[in-house]
């Protein structure tokens, strides 16, 4: 599938051959699906006994678990890759019922403009820094996607847009998980340190830390208020992942130029998942949902983001990170610092 490395034993195409020369079917989905469904079911119930504990990280560590521990039947990757783009598609359309747009604006345009500022800067001097680094625009732009906007999502989400190798997808997610999660300890630990208002720490921590759990598991760690204001503001940043993709488009489209043969596919404009997520966001906005409806939502949603987690964790390997060098892992490290440099310069400007 796009976005990952399959295991040797695993059929690439979605096709297998039977027994009868000259004769093709189609492989059934169904296997993969209840596969990946069912490891998310666990991470849920993971989290459900560690509360704090992201039922998203758990389904990608679940997926490089299995992808190293045991060889999976090759009946299982047509699914697997279903599980990988659609469904995470899904998940994502699901997550803009997160988003009421009012509250967000209720931040105020100060902190609106932080926001904003963090993705921006972290999107282009990731790449810029990427570039000098030697690693292909690709890497860089799905290392930035992840750690500028939010996280894992991100990544899966970006690499329709750009040009990028299967290795890249894997080696970003990776990325996110390991650099995310020290985030979690870190950032809260910092903070400590300073006498800013609870208020404040929240929004740094928003607008510093990778994956939306890991937001919350950090607000929780600070305590008090700053959980509500950190959710806000990293929901603010999810909302960039929309303008964000379309504008990839557009570059992807331009940069491809006469190049793309009469008839060939150019990259998606406005991917069709992204005016999902849009008309998500809209209608939590201007309608009255009930809670049971929103809580149901967010249920599926985390079902099945864990769902496609988990078939892109399978695709993380030890021997792929190690053949990627320390590159990739310096451009983390350094997009991390940068993301959390605007994020609490910014803060502190408009506090």
């Amino acid at each position: 599938m796009e976005g990952m490395r399959p295991q040797p034993d695993i059929a690439g195409p979605t096709t297998v051959l039977d027994d009868a020369p000259h004769t093709q079917h189609k492989a059934p989905l169904w296997p993969g699906l209840l596969a990946c469904l069912a490891a998310a079911l666990v991470a849920l119930g993971i989290q459900q006994l560690v509360p704090g504990l992201s039922a998203l990280l758990v389904a990608i560590l679940l997926g490089v678990a299995v992808a190293h521990a045991v060889a999976l039947p090759r009946s299982l990757q047509p699914g697997i890759a279903v599980s990988g783009k659609r469904l995470l598609r899904l998940g994502i359309v699901l997550l803009g019922f997160q988003l009421a747009l009012d509250d967000i604006l209720a931040l105020g345009w100060g902190t609106i403009a932080v926001v904003v500022a963090v993705v921006s800067a972290g999107l282009v001097g990731t790449v810029l820094v990427g570039r000098r680094l030697g690693l292909t625009h690709g890497q860089s732009v799905l290392i930035a996607a992840g750690f500028s906007i939010c996280g894992a999502a991100a990544v899966a989400a970006v690499e329709g847009s750009v040009e990028r190798e299967d290795e890249d997808v894997a080696t970003a997610i990776a990325l996110v998980v390991v650099f995310g999660t020290l985030m979690i300890g870190v950032v809260p630990a910092v903070l400590a340190l300073t006498g800013l208002p609870l208020e404040v720490k929240g929004m740094i921590a928003g607008g510093s830390i990778h994956e939306v759990a890991q937001v919350v598991a950090a607000g929780g760690i600070i305590g008090g208020g700053a959980l509500a204001t950190a959710v806000l503001v990293k929901l603010a940043r999810v909302l960039m992942l929309a303008p964000v993709v379309t504008v990839l488009g557009l570059l992807e489209r331009r940069h491809a130029g006469e190049a793309v043969p009469a008839g060939a596919k150019r990259p998606p404009l406005v991917p069709l998942f992204v005016v999902g997520f849009l008309a998500a966001a809209l209608l939590r906005t201007v309608v009255p949902l009930p809670d049971l409806v929103l809580d149901a939502a967010h249920l599926l949603q985390v079902l099945l983001l864990s769902a496609a987690m988990f078939a892109l964790g399978l695709g993380v390997h030890v021997s792929m990170l190690k053949a990627a060098g320390a590159r990739p892992f310096v451009l983390g490290a350094f997009a991390t610092v940068l993301v959390s440099a605007v994020a609490t310069t910014g803060f502190l400007l408009v506090a």
